[in-house]
């Protein structure tokens, strides 16, 4: 290696993470790998001949990940009919109108993000607020959490969804009192339309790969772990692949599989860390339960005001216990969506059956989202090596509907500092679509535990992280959780150049006013030292 091959990134203020230098003012970055941190002086010694790109004193941290996140759904989305705003249900069916009279007659009208807990008129939509507006064409439009479809009579003809039509096991079709199917389908009984509905083509999912990724880079994202359905996971993964092979994808991809393809996986010889630092074959995703404002999380008691709805179970506790036995038989890693306490109850039981098996193949655990423990479930987390996977932004979005539905249960919701002080190992996202999938909104929620510009305490205070923390799971934690501690996470030599330039000092600024995160704007993107994204200031940066 020569010193023409190293580019030394100077004046900058970097938070590295790392235990031996944790700041560090110059970095030496040969290739995609960091090669050398230190003075700028230091390095300026050791690499005389260098190429060189000084950024201006400002500060530097590891790129982010984003430890779950629907990728392609999300970029798809991008150019769907978003209804994450919307305040009443009135609203959100005039945004159908216009929506369905832009498609060819036929053609489906798709979206997601409505939330009733949310609307004015207290109610669940049905399939005959749709059909007046949708123009005859097929409508499905997922809720906000993905564990609700609304669909009009067109989608529900298409699918052939009719009074006799049974509701599948761990699913509902919703009815009305004579039985008429009223366009809402809960959980397992989505896959009735989703099914019939037609794939994007390749050019889209090529389109939405690349609008996802920009704005990702925008963000100072540099990762991710996108868990995927089965419809979608063939072609996503066949997707990525290409691009890579290409050498265009521009988004470090550790990729789930879903539950429906485990066979398939294992049969093929398919193993959680197969592929490179771009692209990893990642777990096996399995859901445990519903979700909270849905009220089909899995629980012990009841949810408040609604007796006998402890929610839905989509597996029995045997039955998780033997799936996550098949999944690490095939050197997969168990990757187990659980809300409820009961549900992560179930999974934690499941995880202890397996555990000493575990130890032996490397196998890591990891429960996403991990919203509701039962107290006597808060250290077995840690005990068990289980990885919390959480999504900050839950918190203080679904902050109202808990208080109304687990009422004081939610003492132990969410609880990012109980889990750190077990132990226990936090990686971070934003469970994009559902969320934003902005990480500076998320770092704000771990941090303060409110919404912005609220004048009030955050809720349970006690359980907020600091910044650095917060910072530590979408970095450090990440990449624990995908197997990948060892080449990233952190601005240590030998690992890679993925770092973000920022236009202030989140680790100084943001302790004192948690409201700086929220003004934090990413001058630089730069993944395995290619800059990939510049803005500001450092736009159109490059060696001098």
């Amino acid at each position: 290696m020569t010193a023409r091959s190293v580019t030394l990134f100077t004046g900058l203020r970097a938070y590295a993470l790392d235990a031996t230098r944790p700041v560090v003012e110059a970095m030496a970055v040969a290739g995609e790998w960091i090669l050398a941190t230190g003075t700028a002086a230091e390095l300026a010694a050791a690499f005389p001949a260098h190429r060189r790109i000084d950024l201006g004193g400002r500060t530097v941290l590891p790129g982010l990940t984003d430890s779950h996140v629907h990728f392609l759904s999300y970029g798809l989305q991008l150019r769907r009919v978003e209804l994450r705003d919307t305040r009443s249900l009135a609203e959100a069916v005039q945004m159908v109108a216009p929506a369905a009279a832009g498609v060819p007659e036929g053609s489906w009208v798709i979206g997601r993000g409505w939330d009733k807990n949310l609307w004015a008129e207290g109610r669940w939509p049905t399939r005959d607020d749709l059909d007046p507006v949708s123009a005859g064409r097929p409508v499905a439009l997922t809720s906000k959490d993905g564990h609700l479809l609304w669909v009009n009579s067109a989608a529900l003809a298409r699918a052939a969804i009719g009074p006799e039509t049974p509701s599948p096991k761990g699913g509902e079709i919703v009815r009305d009192a004579a039985g008429r199917p009223t366009g809402l389908l809960k959980e397992e009984a989505r896959a009735l339309v989703q099914a019939v509905i037609d794939r994007p083509d390749p050019g889209a999912l090529r389109r939405a790969l690349e609008e996802a990724t920009a704005a990702a880079h925008r963000l100072g994202l540099v990762g991710v772990h996108s868990m995927v359905r089965d419809g979608p996971w063939p072609d996503a993964f066949a997707l990525l692949q290409e691009t890579r092979q290409q050498g265009a994808l521009r988004m470090r991809v550790w990729i789930t599989i879903p539950l429906d393809q485990l066979d398939r996986a294992a049969a093929l010889g398919l193993r959680t860390g197969l592929g490179d630092h771009w692209l990893r074959v990642g777990g096996v995703k399995i859901y445990a339960d519903g979700t909270l404002g849905s009220q089909t999380a899995s629980m012990l008691e009841p949810f408040e005001g609604q007796p006998g709805n402890t929610g839905v179970p989509i597996h029995t506790a045997d039955e998780l216990r033997d799936l996550v036995g098949r999944v690490v038989a095939a050197g997969l890693w168990p990757v187990i969506h659980a809300i409820g306490d009961r549900a992560n109850r179930d999974v934690l039981d499941a995880f202890a059956g397996h555990h000493a098996a575990v130890r032996r193949a490397g196998v890591r655990f990891r429960i996403e989202h991990v919203q509701l423990l039962h107290p006597a479930d808060l250290p077995r987390l840690a005990e068990l090596g289980v990885i919390a996977s959480m999504q900050p932004i839950h918190c203080t979005s679904d902050r109202d509907i808990a208080d109304r539905y687990w009422g004081g249960r939610s003492r132990t919701a969410y609880v990012w500092r109980s889990l750190l002080r077990t132990g226990a190992v936090l990686a971070f996202g934003s469970d994009v679509p559902v969320e934003t999938i902005d990480p500076w909104q998320g770092l704000y929620a771990a941090v303060s535990r409110r919404r912005p510009d609220e004048p009030r305490a955050g809720w349970y205070p006690e359980e907020a992280l600091t910044v650095e923390e917060a910072v530590r799971a979408y970095t450090v934690g990440a990449a624990y959780a995908s197997g990948d501690e060892d080449i990233k996470g952190s601005l240590t030599p030998g690992r890679l150049a993925d770092f973000i330039v920022l236009d202030r000092d989140v680790m100084t600024e943001g302790p004192a006013d948690p409201e700086s995160l929220l003004q934090v704007r990413v001058l630089a993107t730069v993944i395995g030292g290619e800059v990939v994204h510049a803005t500001g200031p450092l736009a159109g940066i490059q060696g001098g």
